[in-house]
């Protein structure tokens, strides 16, 4: 038992060891990415390997759970796992120093297979950050192991020269090791941040030109005045935003271009973000909606869009649409991390606003949301039209080539399904008997909606009250005045669209391409 007891302190130095010495690498690594290109620092790689190869349900669990921190929570995973495994390295380079410290230059080898294989890779540049970081990790092992092996002058005590290490020394390597880490890393986040001082400066000189085409005023009674409803209008700041940017691109806007061109593409066109604001630019309010919304989820919004209608730069490069001979009937979006999204051509280039956006809510692209420049295809849900950081256009066809997401089990083609939400009250809320209002919104774009009903328990479907329509590509508001009566009460809503279709009852999950169902929220009245 004494031996054990002797041995808990060295092994505890033995884990401090390849923890410091996985901070070291990592810090190392974002050092050195700061200098090359941050998106390939190990984090990053690792953790976009990591989405991309993450099971669609997996993926769409953790949206659900995390939302927009689904992203936050993935890398403090990482960094977790990779603090588990430095500590084990740690322990094992008391008795396997080389062995231990072998492990972390393995590590490093995974972060630029990650890195390097990346869709948005830039060479073999990219591989360097987890190279460096895995040679310093290894080098502050090895050096950290030797000082807590290292035994103290032979003793009298045929135990003691086992047990008896220099603390004192271990302590100092360690703490000056915690100090050029810690350097090493604030110094590489300072020049991560300057290296997208340019793109920022970009985006504060872009003065958006006045609309040739605005959009046409909200109309009078489309905005109710019900405390707890969802805005009509939703500020930049409060727009959902789910993708799979561990890192938000920062792109200048001075050095973006965009290129179309592909399958019967017979005028190959390339632009600058200037080209498109000389043009005359389209402003129109449209709600976008992302497929893993589940019922009465949060993730849809309603934004007054301005940019370019891509109808016409598609047409200046010469594309048709399939109804009209053309050989493509793919329009495949790239974005500047790589990312793949897949419209239909026909849906695109058949009248609706379908926009190269530049602006949103009055202001320049947020970097969030996609500046300088995004798709925006009203009644396409986001993940076959939505293409953020927009750098390339490229016609192909279905058979051809599958997106991202169709690769990993979403549908193809995925129009935006007819929804409907109860925004107030809240599930669980407590409302007081009498006069309580109902309200929320519903979604149908590029049909509209018609009506929507609300049911109290298993009572009769009754109207609501809907708000004035903007147009057929954006949400509708609407109340139900309910008069509440003590207990407990379920309230569901269901929306008729402009076909004639009523939203089902029937309950799918969001894969492969949309959830489909009823929004119910439960209430105890008082």
């Amino acid at each position: 038992m004494s031996n054990f007891r002797k041995r808990i302190p060295r092994t505890a130095a033995g884990a401090a060891a390849g923890l410091l010495a996985g901070y070291a690498a990592l810090a190392a690594a974002e050092l050195t990415a700061s200098l090359t290109r941050p998106q390939a620092g190990p984090l990053t790689a690792v953790g976009s390997a990591a989405i991309d190869r993450t099971p669609a349900p997996l993926k769409d669990f953790a949206i659900r759970a995390f939302g927009e921190n689904d992203k936050l929570v993935l890398q403090l995973g990482i960094i977790a796992v990779l603090g588990l495994l430095a500590a084990a390295l740690g322990i094992l380079t008391l008795r396997h120093r080389r062995a231990g410290c072998a492990g972390v230059l393995l590590f490093g080898v995974v972060g630029a297979a990650a890195a390097v294989t990346r869709p948005d890779a830039d060479g073999a540049a990219d591989a360097l950050p987890s190279l460096v970081g895995a040679a310093v990790g290894a080098a502050v092992l090895h050096l950290l192991s030797g000082r807590i092996t290292r035994t103290a002058a032979p003793s009298r005590d045929q135990d003691a020269p086992a047990e008896r290490w220099s603390r004192r020394g271990f302590l100092a390597a360690a703490s000056v090791t915690a100090v050029a880490a810690t350097g090493a890393g604030a110094l590489g986040r300072v020049l991560t941040g300057r290296r997208g001082e340019g793109a920022v400066a970009s985006r504060e000189a872009v003065v958006l030109p006045a609309p040739a085409s605005p959009a046409a005023a909200t109309p009078k009674g489309a905005v109710l005045a019900v405390p707890g409803i969802s805005p009509f209008t939703t500020p930049n700041k409060d727009f959902y935003r789910v993708d799979t940017a561990l890192v938000v691109p920062r792109i200048d806007a001075g050095t973006w271009r965009l290129r179309i061109h592909g399958t019967g593409v017979t005028r190959p066109r390339t632009y600058t973000f200037q080209d498109l604001l000389a043009r005359r630019l389209t402003e129109r309010d449209v709600t976008l909606t992302c497929v893993s919304n589940e019922v009465g989820g949060p993730y849809a919004g309603n934004a007054r869009w301005l940019g370019v209608p891509l109808a016409e730069l598609l047409r200046e490069a010469g594309v048709r649409p399939p109804s009209r001979g053309g050989r493509a009937d793919q329009l495949v979006a790239r974005s500047v991390d790589g990312m793949t999204l897949g419209s239909p051509v026909e849906d695109v280039m058949d009248g609706r606003d379908a926009l190269l956006a530049v602006g949103m809510n009055g202001e320049p692209l947020p970097f969030d949301h996609g500046f300088p420049v995004r798709m925006v295809v009203p009644g396409l849900y986001g993940y076959v039209s939505a293409c953020k950081w927009l750098v390339d256009l490229e016609l192909t066809t279905f058979d051809a080539y599958d997106p991202y997401w169709v690769k990993r089990s979403w549908a193809r083609r995925a129009p935006v399904k007819t929804q409907s939400r109860i925004d107030t009250p809240k599930p669980f809320a407590r409302p007081a008997a009498g006069a309580v209002t109902v309200a929320g919104v519903a979604w149908a774009q590029h049909r509209g909606i018609t009506g929507v009903e609300v049911r109290v328990d298993d009572g009769a479907w009754q109207p609501a009250d809907l708000a004035a329509e903007d147009s057929a590509d954006t949400w509708r508001q609407w109340s139900f005045p309910w008069s509440a009566t003590a207990g407990g009460h379920t309230l569901t809503v269901r929306a008729t669209d402009a076909t004639g279709l009523v939203q089902t009852e029937e309950r799918t999950r969001t894969v492969p391409d949309g959830a489909s169902g009823r929004h119910s929220v439960f209430v105890t009245v008082t």
